[in-house]
């Protein structure tokens, strides 16, 4: 939603309003392309080799990376709508901002890689590949978006953080995000047998 046409729809329906009809259609966009993508043969044939144990281990390290920097990205995040994002965004980066400033986005785009590396059909190819460049290129224009909403404050988050993430810096993240992706990490991977039929992460050598 950072578009031209965001200021006209936050005027129409007023900020409350707008996050809520925000949610609505996130809600409900997402929940038709899980249906799609459920509907789809799931076992169709491989664009690229996958499904073995070294594409399954490289996909679920990818996801578990991204689910750390998903877990830390509530804690301090400027980019939220809340009150006190101007005050976060002239703090110093701590936790999974020293990473990157935009760590929801990556931790989406991360774990959509994993699953290409891991099970690369047609399918979810096509859901993935949108899922990384609505995240991604997202981030990029919520940076843009934010220099108009909060001027010099985010202006100055950006000379402290950086889009591309830093690797190196994510062992210093802190223990909460690290425990806190590990737990997502677990959850989301064991749900992919009830819910898909296929066992994800750790859980498909158990």
């Amino acid at each position: 939603m950072s578009h031209p046409l965001r200021a006209s729809m936050v005027k129409l329906f007023g900020p409350n309003g707008f996050q809520l009809a925000y949610s609505i259609v996130s809600a409900a966009a997402m929940l038709w392309i899980y249906l799609a993508f459920a509907a789809v043969e799931s076992m169709s044939l491989p664009l690229w080799p996958g499904f073995d144990d070294v594409s399954w281990g490289a996909g679920s390290a990818a996801a578990l990376i991204g689910a750390i920097l998903f877990a830390g990205s509530f804690a301090g995040n400027p980019a939220l709508p809340m009150p006190g994002s101007e005050a976060a965004a002239r703090a110093q980066p701590a936790g999974v901002f020293r990473v990157t400033r935009h760590p929801m986005m990556w931790g989406f785009a991360l774990i959509a890689l994993g699953h290409l590396i891991a099970a690369p059909t047609a399918r979810t190819l096509i859901v993935m590949s949108s899922m990384i460049i609505l995240a991604l290129v997202g981030a990029r224009l919520q940076d843009r978006k934010k220099e108009v909403l909060m001027g010099d404050a985010w202006r100055e988050w950006e000379t402290k953080t950086r889009y591309w993430p830093r690797w190196g810096k994510l062992p210093a993240v802190g223990a909460i995000p690290l425990l806190g992706g590990i737990a997502l990490w677990l959850v989301l991977t064991w749900s992919h047998l009830p819910l898909g039929g296929i066992a994800a992460g750790v859980w498909r050598w158990f």
